[in-house]
């Protein structure tokens, strides 16, 4: 593997923002320093007015491999990660056939190591019969468990309440949970219907998908996990209501229960489905103004412990769709760093805690093997950023296999210029390098 030296980089890390040189050799940072100048590397990446973070750790992706490829694969959104500096990234079970045993877990595995060109984990995923399953993973070895409380894309609902309890006393991992109540869904959607027929307005997404839902499925959750000691993690908080179920007055090491909150849920509001439509159609919904500014102070006062995506591509013939036929879910991990560049620009957010968000809480959360740090001896996963370089949206520099955004036609006023993935040189300035794929990541658990 070839050597890389970064030099005058910013380097934003662990609370600091200091000038300095990385030295990268074997797949990991062997040296850090103020002047590595005369250190020979195969590699010369000249980072002078840039600023160096650790690869951005996305705990929560659908790259529809195996079986819905035509919307998305582990290759194409990989690549797109890539290209928006996410080095590593943990892929959700609800695919066809659904990762719901210890072999189909792992023919995803062996797919990644194919083609993948980040680091990678996939999610067991978690169905009212298959505890016995459950309990034959390695969790030192997998990234954690996915429990649908509410049905999304694949119908992977756990409603059995004996099969929650079994699955929250029994499972040594994190469980991540995406927890929204259908039967509070199903009468809402039946008042809709009554109204509407199946073209019901996507603006009234937030109310079918309602903050009751939500919270009462949250709640439960966090009680449960409270009952058995459960090492629990809820997925894409979209209400402020939610919020009151954490704290952010104990150490992310020491918390039992924590949270994560994607980008789509800190953006846009329901004021967006009249120019976006089905767009920005997620489960759980984008909802309210309020809604919004309170999940992003909470991601920044330690309520919410991490920023990931949810990045879910479809078709735009399937998003083209009446309301009850168009599926929820779109493509972000290209564009996530540079999303919240945007709101470190307008001064909302500072760059020290995107990393802390974006990189060492993914990492620290989910106790991975020396990642998510630019430390001496750590994996190389790197993402050089020139603050200053505004770019547009648009079709042509889509990466994701869907081939559209919902920030076509916003100009981002960050540009990632190079990756670098467990020690590869894997995006530089437009180019991809592929001659070397992304590894599987390990975990560090004593519960």
């Amino acid at each position: 593997m070839k050597s890389i030296l970064i030099t005058g980089a910013n380097i934003v890390n662990e609370g600091r923002i200091s000038p300095g040189d990385v030295l990268v050799e074997n797949g990991r940072i062997s040296k850090l320093g103020e002047d590595l100048s005369t250190e020979k590397a195969d590699i010369h990446i000249d980072a002078k007015g840039k600023h160096l973070f650790p690869g951005l750790i996305d705990d929560q992706v659908h790259f529809r491999e195996p079986g819905l490829t035509h919307k998305a694969e582990i290759y194409t959104e990989a690549k797109a990660g890539v290209a928006g500096g996410t080095t590593s990234y943990m892929e959700m079970p609800n695919t066809i056939p659904q990762a719901t045993t210890l072999e189909l877990l792992e023919q995803k595995y062996s797919r990644a190591a194919e083609v993948s060109l980040a680091n990678y984990s996939f999610y067991m995923g978690a169905t009212n019969s298959n505890l016995d399953e459950i309990m034959k993973v390695d969790f030192s070895k997998v990234c954690g468990l996915k429990i649908f409380q509410g049905s999304s894309t694949g119908n992977m609902v756990v409603d059995n309440i004996e099969s929650l309890e079994g699955i929250f006393k029994e499972c040594k991992a994190i469980i991540a949970i995406h927890s929204e109540n259908d039967e509070i869904i199903a009468a809402n959607l039946a008042e809709y219907n009554s109204n509407y027929g199946d073209d019901i307005p996507v603006k009234y997404h937030p109310k079918i998908r309602s903050e009751e839902a939500c919270y009462d499925a949250s709640s439960r959750a966090v009680a449960m996990a409270k009952k058995h000691g459960t090492r629990l993690h809820i997925l894409h908080i979209s209400t402020a209501k939610e919020l009151g179920l954490f704290t952010n007055t104990i150490p992310l090491e020491e918390k039992k229960v924590t949270a994560e909150a994607c980008i789509h849920h800190m953006w846009f509001s329901e004021a967006d489905y009249d120019t976006k439509g089905n767009l920005i159609k997620w489960n759980p919904a984008v909802k309210t103004a309020e809604d919004r500014e309170a999940i992003f102070n909470a991601m920044l006062d330690g309520t919410i412990d991490v920023v990931a995506t949810d990045h879910a591509p479809h078709t735009l013939e399937e998003k083209a769709q009446v309301y009850t036929k168009a599926p929820s879910g779109g493509p972000l991990n290209q564009h996530s760093l540079v999303a919240m560049l945007d709101f470190y620009h307008q001064g909302k957010i500072s760059l020290e805690k995107i990393a802390l968000k974006m990189c060492h809480n993914v990492a620290t959360l989910f106790h991975i093997e020396e990642r998510g740090f630019i430390r001496e001896g750590y994996y190389a996963d790197l993402v050089l950023v020139d603050l200053n370089n505004p770019w547009k949206v648009a079709k042509e520099n889509i990466l994701s296999k869907c081939g559209w955004s919902p920030f076509e036609g916003h100009t981002f006023k960050s540009k990632v210029t190079h990756t670098v993935v467990s020690g590869h040189l894997a995006y530089e300035n437009g180019l991809f390098h592929e001659d070397k794929n992304g590894e599987r990541m390990k975990f560090s658990r004593n519960f």
